[in-house]
């Protein structure tokens, strides 16, 4: 929905351009919601492929010179912004709150997942320096380098509006690129307050830049010749329609989609950590990240004592405004919270048990929020919607399985590759869940098995479209080239020159 309304309660967001902001100039705004109370808080300007061209082109234009920049340097300014963004995290935290609607404390630790991958980037000189090989041939040498692209376009989600830009700009930019972020233009606030994070540390004007829109600016960013790679979160449709534009117009793009994550517990397990465990994986920011636990395979008669306890903790929660110390927040829009209730009417009409209805419960908030409490459905069919959709909500489906064998035929048969976990006190039974399952990031009594920075995040199968995972090393190889030198200099004495080298040196 696009709005030109705006009141004195309002604030008109902008555009960051070469270090300053830039208002909008197509006519078109979006309206965004504090999705606790329901009321309009903000409206950001929705680019056209003008000014799309023209952030792109500040961005080539900072380009050379920081390319040029020395490594020192760039790692200064990073470190100066980790030390920045460190002090004033709370400040970030309560942007994503009152944008997003998630809990306080999932916004910190969104923010604190982030840092780690500015931390990371702090220490980007060793990932970044090349090989060399003396007298490859007779007075020969190889080297090898790794060099910057130039104009990187990162398209973010609206989920996770800080922790998602920071899986990748910092790693962009301590490689020598330039970056265009594309915020979801639910929550644009977090990349702007980033940008002028950024400008206070030193980076010079160009180098990070924020363009909002919706579609129209993502396919002015998949479409220019100047942006040579894109980073992309979000569902699998739109990553497959990013990394196929992407890739027609000749760039490398890492699309990183949608999950339906699957949670085994085995006989064995300690119960009440796999039901404390399901419910912070299945309800923690309401439901909405790729990495929540969506299914819980219930193997043998683990299924009655588990269901129970899952429903027990599920029914305490405080769902409300995420600034009053709740446990959950709302969902981002109405239409999230319709279209979430429309899953859960699916799955009763399906026949599954509707053990717990976020429906019916009571909210702490004021005003019209766009609220579904916790979820649980037990005796879930894999043919049911809530089980074969990626819901995005707090619903979390019990499906009961025989064995071992059942439970890792439904997940590897399953489209989505995004994260697992299995919950266990048998090593061996661990050890081969994680050698035979078919998802890209696997947890052992760990219901979100996120990766640290220093290693990569990203899934398989739908989860993912490319070959290169989100930080770490990959990420770093993703944000720069290998060059490859090859170097003769001929021997001073073979061209009769005595520079007082010893004879037959």
């Amino acid at each position: 929905m696009t709005s030109v309304l705006q009141t004195s309660a309002v604030v008109p967001l902008h555009h960051w351009v070469a270090g300053q902001q830039v208002a909008g100039t197509s006519g078109r705004f979006g309206d965004v919601t504090d999705p606790a109370t329901g009321e309009v808080t903000a409206t950001v300007p929705l680019a056209s492929a003008e000014e799309a061209a023209s952030v792109i082109a500040a961005a080539k234009a900072a380009f050379p010179a920081w390319r040029d920049t020395s490594l020192a340097a760039r790692t200064r300014i990073l470190f100066r912004f980790r030390e920045l963004l460190n002090a004033r995290s709370g400040e970030l935290a309560e942007l994503i709150t009152a944008e997003h609607g998630k809990v306080l404390a999932d916004a910190a630790g969104e923010v604190a997942r982030g840092l780690e991958v500015v931390e990371f980037a702090c220490g980007i000189a060793h990932l970044l320096k090349g090989s060399a090989t003396e007298n490859a041939s007779t007075r020969v040498d190889v080297q090898s380098l790794r060099q910057p692209l130039g104009v990187v376009g990162v398209i973010s989600p609206f989920n996770f509006p800080a922790m998602v830009p920071l899986w990748f700009f910092p790693i962009a930019i301590g490689a020598g690129n330039t970056v265009v972020l594309k915020p979801s233009e639910k929550v644009p606030s977090a990349a702007l307050w980033l940008a002028r994070l950024l400008q206070e540390a030193g980076l010079p004007d160009g180098v990070f830049n924020v363009l909002n829109g919706d579609k129209e600016a993502v396919d002015a960013l998949l479409t220019s010749p100047d942006v040579k790679a894109i980073s992309f979160v979000g569902s699998t449709p739109i990553a497959r329609y990013v990394y196929e534009t992407g890739t027609a117009n000749g760039k490398r793009v890492q699309a990183l989609g949608g999950a339906k994550n699957h949670m085994v517990v085995l006989p064995d397990a300690d119960l009440d950590l796999a039901a404390d465990q399901a419910v912070n994986a299945g309800f923690g920011s309401a439901g909405e990240r790729c990495m929540a636990i969506s299914v819980v395979l219930a193997v043998g008669d683990v299924a009655d004592p588990l269901v129970e306890k899952i429903a027990e903790r599920a029914r305490a929660l405080r769902t409300g405004d995420g600034r009053r110390s709740c446990d959950m927040g709302p969902l981002v829009t109405a239409a999230a919270r319709d279209r979430v209730t429309g899953y859960i009417e699916a799955g009763v009409a399906a026949g599954a048990e509707l053990v717990v209805d976020g429906r019916e419960a009571q909210f702490d908030a004021d005003g019209a929020g766009f609220f579904v409490g916790p979820t649980l459905f037990d005796h879930v069919r894999p043919d049911m919607s809530i089980y074969t959709d990626e819901v995005f909500g707090p619903v979390l489906s019990v499906v009961r399985v025989a064995g071992y064998a059942e439970a890792i035929e439904l997940i590897n048969a399953n489209p989505y590759g995004n994260g697992t976990a299995i919950f266990t006190n048998d090593g061996g039974a661990a050890r081969r869940f994680q050698n035979e399952v078919e998802v890209g990031m696997v947890g052992i009594n760990v219901p979100v098995p996120v990766p640290v920075a220093y290693y990569s995040f990203g899934g398989w199968k739908n989860s993912l479209f490319g070959d290169t995972h989100a930080h770490g090393v990959e990420g770093v190889h993703f944000f720069t080239r290998g060059k490859v030198v090859t170097t003769r200099w001929p021997d001073p004495s073979h061209r009769g020159v005595d520079l007082g080298f010893p004879q037959n040196s």
